[in-house]
């Protein structure tokens, strides 16, 4: 009999033990849970602090990388005059792929609807540096090639390459609004 009283009473700390630890995780639960939230939320805050930098830097070099594969600005940075048109043809392209090629990793830090218009932009322009060869008789001079593509994008209602410079600059406004 002394054995069932000393096995109760062993029973009844046991179950008395886990009923207060049961009773005190829950009620250190919701202070655990806050401070695991903070944690979180600092460790963002701190990664966000860390690549704000690179994406601005990004979004710097994408509008860069819209710049300088403009026609109006390529045409005077590679001296269209000095070329023939397949050469200046050849040229334009190279530059246009190397550019893009150099900047494609900002991709990562930039949106998706961002980099969606530079690489549309670079498309376009590609497009219509080929499509200006091919209406060019095959005697045309770089100048000649030079004075189509811009009266091309100048019979254009906008510009597309401010276009795409104002959706990435748009999209940039979210870092400091």
């Amino acid at each position: 009999m002394a054995s069932y009283t000393y096995l109760f009473d062993i029973l009844k700390y046991t179950i008395a033990g886990v009923g207060v630890i049961y009773i005190a995780f829950y009620l250190f639960k919701p202070y655990m849970d806050k401070a695991q939230n903070l944690q979180a939320l600092e460790l963002r805050k701190a990664i966000s602090n860390q690549t704000l930098p690179l994406r601005l830097q990004a979004y710097e070099r994408t509008v860069l990388l819209i710049d300088r594969i403009d026609p109006a600005n390529m045409l005077i940075r590679l001296n269209a005059n000095a070329y023939s048109a397949a050469e200046l043809y050849n040229m334009i392209l190279n530059e246009v792929r190397t550019e893009y090629q150099h900047n494609v990793t900002q991709q990562i830090y930039v949106s998706s609807q961002a980099w969606a218009a530079v690489k549309r932009i670079k498309d376009d322009t590609v497009n219509l540096v080929t499509n200006t060869m091919q209406g060019l008789p095959p005697n045309a001079t770089g100048l000649d090639m030079g004075k189509t593509i811009l009266n091309h994008l100048a019979t254009l209602e906008n510009n597309p390459y401010e276009l795409a410079t104002a959706i990435v600059k748009k999209d940039m406004d979210q870092y400091f609004n």
